[in-house]
């Protein structure tokens, strides 16, 4: 037998840390959402008509990661589609994370998935738009019934696709007979409303609510709470729910992080044998979800901004320290070379402050007399995880 079977065998054998992984994920919704009660009625009291089949305001939810947004809509769309299905009431939640790339990344892509929602496949290209609409128009008429359609990480499809596919949405209603359709966005911009298109926001004509970010002795108790169904008894090692608890209060309350992180020390935990969480399995998983979070947030960035953040991995390798004129040079090269469009220096400075606010460059701004103000860039993150993303950024503009 081979040691990879043998590894296998006493990786069976061994007893785990975990009882039940799967309350740490991101995709768990627990019966009772701690802290959140407030907002879990806000949203049950704007949604509620939904259940007399009558077509309630659509709502944009606000809030930085982390702080709930998701699981509470999911919780309460849950509880009123079992009321629906007890009841007999037509009533229907659908649910994109607009992140997911060939989900929501074309209008076209995102129409398609709405019709599959309903059980009916469609083509993933090679229907002209208009057509795919009228396949999901004459679905929703088909049945009486009333559609809660939730638009998760909603800025990202905008960014992606524009905010037209938002005013196609909505006057959906006005060509239905029998249906109606209400839309619920989340998003982690709070401004992400004010960059809409005046006559997009007026056909939304929304209700808002914000999600407050949790505070670090919230953040204990939601970790207690769920480490008591993750792990079994004295897995955790004293101290590391409250360092766990701390490191995800310094990310702006971010919930989702820290039950990340202790997952992740649980894993590491394992990996090497150990019986017990210890707080330097913390600071390991701390370091790499760092590092996933970096990644997953560059990578799901459009076209443009691989090109942009491709340039700067390039000019890394030899200096320090540049400028923006000096990255807009190496990006239009990248851009003719990937067949993208090139955009003006300005739109790439827009893109070097997001960047910056990732935490993935340190972009400073520096006097140069009567020549004026120049952004000077140097990359903040470590030389191998700037190797991962070249290489991921290479597949991305380059794919063979």
């Amino acid at each position: 037998m081979s040691e990879i079977h043998h590894f296998f065998e006493n990786f069976l054998d061994k007893k785990s840390l975990f009882s039940n992984k799967t309350v740490l994920l991101s995709s768990h919704i627990p019966e009772k959402i701690l802290y959140r009660e407030e907002m879990l009625q806000e949203i049950a009291n704007i949604l509620a008509p939904s259940l007399r089949l009558e077509k309630p305001s659509n709502l944009f939810i606000y809030g930085k990661t982390g702080t709930g947004k998701t699981v509470s809509v999911r919780h309460v769309l849950a509880t009123m589609q079992g009321l629906a299905e007890q009841r007999a009431i037509p009533l229907k939640g659908v649910y994109i994370n607009c992140k997911l790339k060939r989900v929501a990344d074309t209008e076209y892509r995102l129409v398609a998935q709405l019709i599959r929602e309903y059980g009916i496949e469609v083509p993933v290209t090679g229907l002209p738009t208009d057509e795919i609409y009228n396949v999901f128009y004459k679905l929703l008429d088909r049945n009486k019934h009333l559609l809660l359609l939730v638009l998760d990480e909603v800025d990202q499809l905008t960014k992606k696709i524009g905010d037209e596919v938002l005013y196609n949405l909505t006057r959906i209603n006005a060509e239905l007979k029998n249906s109606q359709i209400t839309i619920i966005g989340i998003s982690n911009n709070l401004v992400f409303a004010e960059n809409l298109d005046p006559r997009v926001r007026s056909s939304l004509s929304e209700e808002e609510l914000v999600f407050p970010p949790y505070n670090a002795l919230q953040i204990q108790e939601i970790l207690r709470s769920r480490a008591a169904e993750a792990f079994y008894p004295h897995a955790l090692q004293p101290g590391v729910i409250e360092k766990c608890s701390a490191f995800a209060a310094r990310d702006h309350g971010d919930a989702r992080r820290a039950l990340d992180l202790l997952r992740v020390a649980g894993e590491i935990a394992e990996r090497t044998g150990s019986t017990i969480i210890e707080l330097q399995h913390l600071d390991e998983a701390e370091r790499k979800v760092e590092s996933d979070k970096i990644i997953s947030s560059a990578i799901n960035q459009p076209k443009q901004f691989h090109c942009v953040l491709y340039s700067i991995l390039l000019f890394s390798t030899q200096k320090q320290n540049f400028f923006t004129g000096e990255i807009y040079d190496v990006y239009q090269k990248i851009c003719a070379k990937s067949k993208q469009n090139v955009l003006t220096q300005r739109r790439v400075s827009d893109i070097l402050a997001e960047l910056d606010m990732l935490g993935i460059i340190n972009a400073k701004i520096i006097s140069k007399g009567r020549y004026g103000r120049m952004r000077e860039i140097s990359l903040s993150i470590d030389e191998g995880l700037a190797l991962r993303l070249k290489e991921l950024l290479e597949k991305s503009l380059h794919p063979t």
